[in-house]
């Protein structure tokens, strides 16, 4: 039953689940501020990103430090507010909104003084039209009280802002509220002022819907200014939690009336509509004459925010004094709608929006009155609530169970990111072009998390299967490897040896693998398995010895960059060291050293056959990105190159590669190659010369008609005996197995002096581009000195590739005119001018060697 259960708990689709129950529970209680963040501020890019421009309708008058500098303390004197809205009606504003709170009377201190003695007067019996009172007296009364009438009118502010508003009939006010659930009913029924600014057309969808936000408390202005005002909105701007202003109640619930925001009112009137042309569907949309605004549940619009354009204010804002004082001319403001706030600091609570961190509240009411007249708004769509908590988690979940542990860790990866991102573009995709939010952060951090726990539960699952498996086949893994060993396949041995726990039995078998390792120089695994079994008992045998000999060997032989040029060296100076093997063969000395490695003399112990073994470490020629076509390659042409049979081309016999060390092994040849007979004053016979180049011609048309091309011939790669007169040609192949390595100067491997021009320029080569190199060759032979010579590289190639070679007879005078008609017809530019076949060749070569001897040309 225990071994049931186990099973269902490591199951995937159990630890999915599991997983999904805990990451929600999580999502919904203490991790709600994170997820929140997470969607706000995707919100917010969208926000940012959604390009639309704002309405020019709008302008701004900030009450900013500069105004405070210049005029005084806040707060101010009303009559500098009716002052700014007389100018403003001069103007012709469409629209004047001030945000500021105008619910406290303003007292100012002579006024009180006036009132105090209106009041004595009134109540003493000194009031006009008491009785016996002399005449003249009452007559000084009268006019002492209409005195005092005009001085009260002056220093009431109150009133001559509300004859201001009066006259210009198209002020509006804001309506302070604090929310909260009201209990009871209202102390005292609302004034006409506040009911000519509710809305009565509300109308409640078929399914219901909630109603807008509760107000427990309301703050109006004062009657005197709210009957002067052309109507009044709330200001109520909804902070989200983590203090940003992102929506805006369209409407607000105060008992059983409706009041629609500050924003709303202002557009009404802009489009000449009033509170009578506001329709409300609860829970859907605001109406405002042919704008639809869709709204949330609770009546908010998701205000659209406009970015500003190279730092500038997105919307003109003005400073109140410039205005004020005439440097601004109010004929700017002709059919605008103009907004009067504050943005001086401590004035107002500035509040952080999707595109500034700072906004005035002033500012914050353009930007939401230009997203409700062009329509610019967010909504969030019925169905997207279902899609973020039901559709979206359920396939994510089911991605998880069920496919992505059949993928591998890196398909994995790239399937779960493709997800992520894919999540990402729709969530901005739909905010950019379709104005919808739809929340995908909960799902993308569900895929991200349930990826690296299915991951980690995926890992640990096949590690303890693997440590089972381990375990269970100690015995096995021994067997397999000493057979590994004994087919040379050290590494492998290595491998299976070093998962079996280590005992006495498995030391021996390890010191065993070592010495295997050291016959073949690779010292560094020798001393990877002496480091291992030291881990166990550093005083078995002679171990001590052995890790200290493995160390330095490791620093100065082959695979420890003791050659010339780091090229691996085969042979150690330590005399306690075996003669290496390389594949079958027993390395006896090093012969020879050239750019791409070192030739050894060997010996095949099981035929006694003596070779001569070339070098190649393709892993220092080649990145490790291109190693393994290298490789492919080596052995493709060396065994093209091994099918050659012809007595003036040299027998390649075999070609192997021992960690990354490729070589070939080939007859052993006795002599010399030519290079040290391309001096002045060591030069061949000249009739000598031209037995070698025709010899050589001969093996290269038998190599064309079997289709393969030398590509670098050269005198080093034309072996030559004096005594016997043979003449080998080596290196078949190995210009094009390496002819994408690079040498030290960056040059492609290859001599450039012997180059045709077609294989300088990149083309197509053929056998004609053999004889072309085959004519530099003779040249050198028979002049001591290049046909092409120049002081740079770059040079050089542009002389072979376009210039005509120095005439041999000018160098060598005593030859016969058939040479170098000869030498003249293999250096030419064009192939198909050159001579076609090997052939060819080597029949011209001999008849000028029968001119040349009938004339008695000595060397």
């Amino acid at each position: 039953m225990s071994d049931a259960k186990s099973k269902i708990f490591s199951r995937n689709w159990f630890v999915a689940l599991a997983f999904s129950v805990l990451f929600f529970a999580l999502a919904f209680t203490a991790a709600r501020g994170f997820f929140y963040s997470l969607e706000t501020g995707v919100y917010d890019l969208g926000v940012r990103l959604s390009g639309a421009p704002p309405s020019d309708r709008v302008a701004v008058i900030a009450i900013d430090d500069e105004s405070i500098a210049n005029i005084g303390r806040w707060p101010w004197s009303r009559n500098i507010h009716a002052a700014l809205m007389e100018r403003l009606s001069e103007g012709g504003a469409k629209v004047v909104a001030s945000t500021i709170f105008f619910s406290e009377p303003q007292l100012d201190d002579g006024l009180l003084y006036i009132r105090d003695a209106q009041k004595f007067i009134s109540e003493s019996s000194l009031r006009p039209g008491a009785p016996n009172q002399p005449r003249t007296i009452a007559s000084d009364l009268v006019e002492l009280t209409q005195r005092l009438d005009a001085a009260e009118i002056e220093l009431n502010t109150d009133r001559r802002l509300a004859a201001a508003m009066q006259d210009a009939g198209n002020v509006f006010l804001p309506i302070g509220f604090r929310e909260g659930q009201p209990l009871g009913r209202p102390d005292n029924a609302l004034p006409d002022f506040l009911l000519r600014s509710t809305i009565e057309n509300l109308q409640s969808p078929a399914n219901g819907a909630a109603e807008p936000p509760a107000m427990e408390a309301m703050f109006p202005p004062l009657d005197l200014l709210g009957e002067a005002a052309a109507g009044l909105g709330h200001l109520n701007f909804t902070l989200d939690p983590d203090g940003g202003a992102r929506s805006l109640p369209l409407v607000v619930r105060y008992f059983d009336r409706y009041f629609p925001s500050l924003a709303l009112m202002i557009a009404a009137r802009s489009l000449n509509l009033g509170t009578e042309d506001i329709v409300v569907t609860k829970g859907e949309k605001v109406e405002l004459g042919n704008l639809s605004i869709a709204t949330t549940a609770d009546s908010h619009m998701y205000n659209a925010f406009y970015p500003s354009p190279a730092g500038e204010d997105p919307f003109p804002v003005d400073s109140f004094f410039d205005v004020f004082v005439g440097q601004v001319p109010v004929d700017k403001y002709r059919n605008k709608i103009v907004l009067i706030g504050a943005s001086a600091a401590g004035i107002g609570d500035a509040m952080p929006t999707p595109v500034d961190p700072s906004l005035p509240p002033v500012e914050v009411l353009a930007h939401v009155v230009s997203g409700i007249l062009q329509e610019d708004f967010f909504t969030r769509p019925a169905w997207a609530a279902p899609v973020e908590l039901l559709a979206l988690p359920l396939l994510v979940l089911l991605y998880l169970a069920f496919v992505l542990p059949r993928l591998s860790a890196g398909a994995g990866a790239l399937v779960s990111v493709a997800l992520l991102v894919m999540m990402a573009v729709v969530e901005l995709g739909l905010l950019v072009n379709q104005a919808q939010w739809l929340q995908l952060a909960l799902p993308a951090v569900f895929l991200i998390v349930g990826h690296l726990v299915m991951t980690l539960k995926g890992f640990r699952l096949t590690e303890q299967q693997k440590h089972r498996s381990d375990l269970d086949s100690v015995e096995s893994n021994k067997m397999l490897g000493l057979a590994f060993q004994g087919q040379g396949q050290l590494d492998m041995a290595f491998e299976k040896f070093r998962r079996c726990p280590m005992d006495n039995a498995l030391m021996e078998l390890m010191y065993n693998l070592a010495l295997d390792y050291e016959r073949k120089r690779q010292f560094n695994k020798a001393g990877a398995v002496y480091s291992h079994m030291a881990e166990y008992d550093l005083d078995y045998k002679d171990l001590r010895q052995r890790v200290k000999r493995s160390q330095n060997l490791e620093e100065t032989l082959v695979l420890g960059r003791g050659g010339v040029r780091g090229v691996p060296n085969l042979l150690s100076t330590e005399g306690d060291v075996q003669k290496p093997m390389l594949g079958r063969y027993e390395i006896e000395k090093e012969i020879g050293k050239g750019a791409m490695g070192v030739v050894y003399l060997g010996r095949d112990p099981k035929i006694n056959r003596v070779v001569a073994i070339k070098t190649i470490p393709l892993s220092e020629e080649f990145e490790d990105e291109d190693l393994s076509e290298a490789k492919e390659r080596f052995f493709r042409e060396a065994e093209t190159a091994g099918r050659l049979n012809h007595p003036n081309i040299v027998t390649i016999f075999d070609v192997g590669e021992e960690h990354d060390l490729a070589y070939i092994a080939m007859e052993f040849l006795e002599g010399d190659h030519l290079n040290r007979n391309t001096k002045a004053d060591n030069l061949l016979p000249a009739t000598e010369v031209l037995d070698i180049i025709a010899r050589t011609a001969d093996a290269l048309h038998y190599a064309h008609k079997q289709n393969i091309v030398h590509r670098d011939i050269k005198p080093a790669n034309i072996m030559y005996e004096p005594v016997s007169k043979s003449i080998k040609v080596t290196d078949f192949g190995i210009a094009r197995i390496t002819d994408s390595s690079k040498t030290k100067t960056g040059i492609v491997l290859g001599t450039p002096s012997y180059m045709s021009p077609e294989q300088l320029g990149g083309k197509q080569v053929d056998g004609r581009s053999d004889l072309f190199s085959l004519g530099v060759t003779c040249y050198q032979l028979l002049s001591g000195q290049l046909p092409f010579q120049a002081d740079s590289m770059g040079s050089l190639m542009f002389k072979i590739a376009n210039e005509a070679p120095t005439p041999l007879d000018l160098v060598r005078p005593d030859l016969p005119s058939c040479l170098n008609t000869v030498i003249s017809k293999m250096l030419t530019k064009d192939p198909d001018q050159r001579f076609q076949t090997g052939e060819e060749l080597a029949n011209e070569l001999r008849r000028c060697a029968t001119v040349l001897e009938s004339d008695g040309e000595a060397a």
